[in-house]
């Protein structure tokens, strides 16, 4: 899961699209990076660690032109280090950039095309570079001095018909304008927004509506699935429907923990879906327990706070806040490796134990995944003095593995797959393990939207909307991705150092360090 942003303005973006990322922060905490255009002279900026790690006052003051689009990351496929991070450019045709959130499915398939068939080289075995460079032949096609927005519209037309997968892109093509699209589906999200300057309309696109909000964007909307739009350098906006057959299926684990309270997507306002998980999760407690005798509700911070808020004044017992966040330590569910999540649990929560002496307690989590954590957490309410530790998870249980850019890839590590809710319960020590049900949680975003048919819930229910994903896609992906993988493995392009800094103009390139 990545975050995105670009913006098309009058003036220099550099500090805005800073901005962007560091309130886009949360979804990604491995990487960041910013590309500008001024007059057809890339800038680029990018490197591991937080957006306020990456860039300096002397890059920013690099980092001129009134065109940019930003990145942060985290690693889906647990490599890491500079060469992975985000935007990724290529010098032909024109010069373009993108940055991309979510996961192509068939990109090995992809690989060998774009090598075979397309002459193009990639350098990193990121799917972001793959779907770069499939639109960049696809653009350079048109073989078109100046690129309209018919060629853009095209070329990501024939990206619709070779990839398949997730993918919220926004890119620049060098003097020439930015652009931005959305798979067929609407499974990762993608919004735009304008503002009126003294200079003229600018327009941005993000990831989450929070960041438009934030820099002063009105007139927010989510791009259509297939959809794209392209901001020419006259600023003028372009959009065309790329897509022969799309649907909106948004991914709803959005809801449940990646996106900001704060943020709408897809016309559901994020924080009204997580009332009403935590009004149904409570519906539930009341059906399987009666007479129950929990004396406080007690959330996991922080996303699942929300949803803890509406149980407790649904089941009439207390709120409290029981334990206290290191704002300063990473979200668990980013960490790669187990040996690391289980480590900064501690690190990052500390028990207030008035809160929990003596007393039955329901802690409640948006979700849970490996299981590590909570396991964590629940020993620690014990150690707090508690009398009896609930657990309660906002979403169902987590049994399949996403492959749409969600760190959930292999089924072993997955705590709920194969068993049921008082085996998950017992392994966790909890007395009492009770999860959301699928039904619910869907009615919970639909309400939002009735005109969402359906969601993406693979992780749940393994009904993977693309139609593509069989058990060999899913055993090579296991091989790739478990955490066993990831402590193994080093990152592609390893040996460099943890930025890069630079310009491209036309076909050279200096590397400024």
């Amino acid at each position: 899961m990545c975050g995105v942003v670009g913006i098309s303005g009058n003036s220099d973006v550099n500090v805005r699209l800073y901005d962007a990322l560091t309130v886009l922060q949360h979804r990604g905490q491995d990487a960041a990076g910013i590309v500008t255009d001024h007059d057809g002279e890339i800038h680029v900026c990018k490197g591991v660690g937080l957006a306020r790690d990456v860039f300096r006052s002397e890059h920013m003051a690099r980092l001129v032109g009134n065109v940019g689009i930003g990145h942060v990351r985290y690693p889906t496929a647990g490599s890491s280090g500079p060469a992975l991070a985000q935007p990724f450019y290529v010098n032909s045709p024109y010069g373009i950039c993108i940055a991309h959130n979510g996961n192509l499915t068939n990109a090995d398939e992809l690989r060998k095309h774009i090598f075979r068939s397309d002459l193009r080289h990639l350098n990193t075995d990121s799917d972001s570079e793959v779907l770069l460079n499939v639109f960049a032949h696809e653009l350079q096609l048109r073989r078109k001095l100046v690129p309209s927005s018919e060629d853009i519209f095209d070329a990501v037309r024939n990206v619709h018909l070779r990839c398949r997968g997730a993918y919220g892109v926004v890119g620049l093509v060098a003097n020439h304008g930015m652009f931005a699209f959305r798979d067929i589906y609407g499974i990762r999200p993608l919004c735009y927004g304008s503002r009126e300057t003294e200079a003229g309309i600018e327009y941005a696109v993000a990831s989450e509506s929070v960041v438009l909000d934030s820099m002063g964007f009105g007139q927010i909307k989510d791009l259509q699935p297939g959809e794209a739009l392209f901001v020419d350098n006259k600023g003028e906006i372009h959009f065309q429907q790329c897509a022969t057959n799309p649907e909106l299926v948004p991914c709803i684990f959005e809801h449940v923990y990646f996106a900001r309270p704060d943020s709408m997507m897809d016309d559901i306002s994020v924080y009204k879906c997580r009332l009403r998980m935590g009004e149904k999760l409570a519906e539930k407690v009341l059906r399987l327990m009666p007479e129950n005798d929990i004396d406080v509700v007690i959330p996991i911070p922080d996303t699942s706070r929300v949803s803890a808020q509406a149980m407790a004044e649904t089941l009439g017992v207390k709120l409290r806040e029981g334990f206290m966040k290191n704002r300063y330590i990473g979200r668990t569910f980013i960490m790669p490796g187990q040996t690391q999540r289980k480590k900064s649990v501690r690190q990052k929560l500390n028990a207030v134990k008035l809160e929990f002496a003596g007393k039955n307690v329901m802690l409640v989590d948006d979700s849970i995944v490996r299981g590590t954590t909570s396991k964590e957490i629940i020993q620690m309410a014990r150690d707090a003095g508690a009398n009896k530790v609930y657990m309660a998870s906002a979403a169902p249980g987590v049994r399949y593995p996403n492959v749409y850019g969600i760190d959930m890839p292999s089924a072993s590590e997955l705590i709920a797959h194969g068993r049921s809710d008082e085996e998950v319960g017992e392994i966790i020590g909890a007395d009492w393990m009770i999860y959301q049900d699928l039904d619910d949680l869907v009615a919970s975003a639909a309400e939002g939207n009735l005109a969402i048919k359906r969601f993406e819930c693979s992780v749940f229910n393994g009904d993977y909307v693309t139609g593509d994903v069989d058990d060999a896609y899913l055993a090579h992906i296991d091989q790739q991705r478990n955490d066993n993988a990831k402590s193994e493995g080093g990152a592609p392009g390893g040996g460099q150092k943890n930025q890069v800094i630079g310009i491209h103009n036309n076909n050279s390139a200096a590397n400024i360090n």
